[in-house]
This record gives structure tokens, sequence and C-alpha cells, in this order.
């Protein structure tokens, strides 16, 4: 008796949900079809379609069934989800999860949150704040100017995006309070070189994983997204450069 698979639409189900927790979480293009690929092929759909880009999925069976489309409005980083679903992939590649067992499992990884208390990822971005300062040359005295400014700067990206839900109107404020900040530390005399405190203090907001996945998807092939995500990545700096701008402008 051969094996038994789930029914065409639990398959586009369980694809569609895998992509798109994959790709909320910041993972690349090519990973997101690939698995999703994998994933159908595995169970009982061998010639499966998938057109990804940053904001949307377009599913197909070759079928019987019609083209599905989701939309993808929030995104983060998140690689552990990533992790997850690549895991929630090989498993029902080797027979370990059957249908109603994957749909499950995605859905408890969508819903779960991995994310780390907000006090801690304050202090990871201002001791980032402070090794990033070091690492561009910057003197030790101007460590902990480096830290306060790059948390704060933090906090209030953290704080205007709950807000205002508008990510480059949070960076522009965040990178402006940064400038502001720094330019205090220095006037005061606590610090004492301001382009190093500044260029320190907004790596935390930098999109490095954004820009690495625009190339990546580039290299690959992948042209809308890349460009997507790539026009994402400049809109990003551009916020960032304008805020510290307009603290120099006065």
């Amino acid at each position: 008796m051969g094996k038994e698979f789930p029914p065409t639409i639990e398959v586009i189900e369980i694809c569609l949900l895998a992509g798109k927790i994959m790709l909320q979480g910041g993972a690349e293009t090519y990973r997101v079809e690939d698995t999703m690929t994998r994933i159908a092929a595995s169970l009982g759909i061998p010639h499966s379609h998938s057109y990804v880009t940053p904001t949307g999925i377009i599913f197909s069976t070759d079928g019987t069934e019609p083209a599905k489309l989701i939309r993808i409005s929030e995104r983060s980083t998140d690689l552990y989800k990533v992790t997850l679903v690549n895991g929630v992939s090989r498993r029902i590649s080797s027979g370990e999860l059957d249908g109603k067992e994957a749909l499950a499992r995605l859905k408890e990884i969508e819903s779960a949150d991995y994310t780390f208390p907000v006090y801690q990822q304050i202090f990871a971005a201002s001791i980032a704040s402070g090794c990033f300062l070091i690492m561009f040359l910057g003197s030790w005295t101007d460590f902990i100017p480096a830290m306060i400014t790059g948390g704060l700067g933090f906090v209030s990206f953290l704080y205007v995006h709950r807000v205002v839900q508008i990510k480059f109107f949070s960076e522009f404020i965040a990178s402006l309070l940064i400038g502001l900040i720094a330019y205090f530390f220095v006037y005061s005399g606590v610090g004492t070189e301001l382009d190093k405190i500044i260029i320190g203090s907004v790596m935390p907001l930098v999109p490095g994983l954004l820009i690495t996945n625009a190339v990546r998807d580039l290299m690959a092939g992948h042209l809308v997204s890349g460009l997507s995500k790539g026009a994402e990545a400049f809109l990003t700096a551009f916020a960032i450069g304008a805020g510290i701008a307009l603290v120099f402008t006065f």
C-alpha cells in the first residue's frame, strides 16, 4: 500500500504558511521558494511553482487547484523561526511528520514569540554601539558615551515605531536623537570624537541582513526581490543619514 498524501488544498496551506513565516523572519527569496517546493514534493505534489517577493507569495500546484496569493505586510529579523521552519521541512521530507502534524507545528511556530525581552535588546544595542566605536578606532574614553547614545537611540526607535508604525520615520527620529545626544556629550566634555560616537551608535539601526539578502537575491537572479530589498535598505540608510545631517545643519 502506497504512502497516503494530504489533500492538495492542505498542502497549499502548509507551503504558504511555511513561506510566510520564513519571509517575515528575514529569509532569502531563493530559500523560501526552495523550502515550499521541497515541502510540496514531499507531500505528493512534485511540480509546484512559486513566485516570492518581499511583500507577497504566489503559489501554484500546477493542478486542479487555483493559484493562491498571500500578502506579507510585517517583516522583521527572526532567524530562529526560519531555522524552525527549515527543521519542519526536513522532518516532512524524511517522513517524520504528516500533513496535519506539519500544519499544527507551523501554526505553533507562527504564533510563538521568540524575540528577546526589550531590555535585553536595548542592552545589546548599547554594548554593540560601544564595540563598534572601538572597531572604528575610537577612543576608550568614548566607549560609555557611545553606549548611552546607542542605547537611547534604540529606545527611541522602538518607542516611535510602536506608536507610528512607519519604519522610515522611526529610524529618522532615532538617528536625529543619536546626533543630538552625541553632540551634547562632546559639547559638555564627556566625549571627545563626535564622528566616532555617532558612527558607533547608529550601527544597531543599519540594515545589514537586508543588504546581504538583497545582494544574495540579485546574484541568484531574483531581480525583483533583490531590487526591492535594496530599495528598502537605501530608504533606511537615507533616514539615518538625514537625521544625522539635520543635527550638523544646525
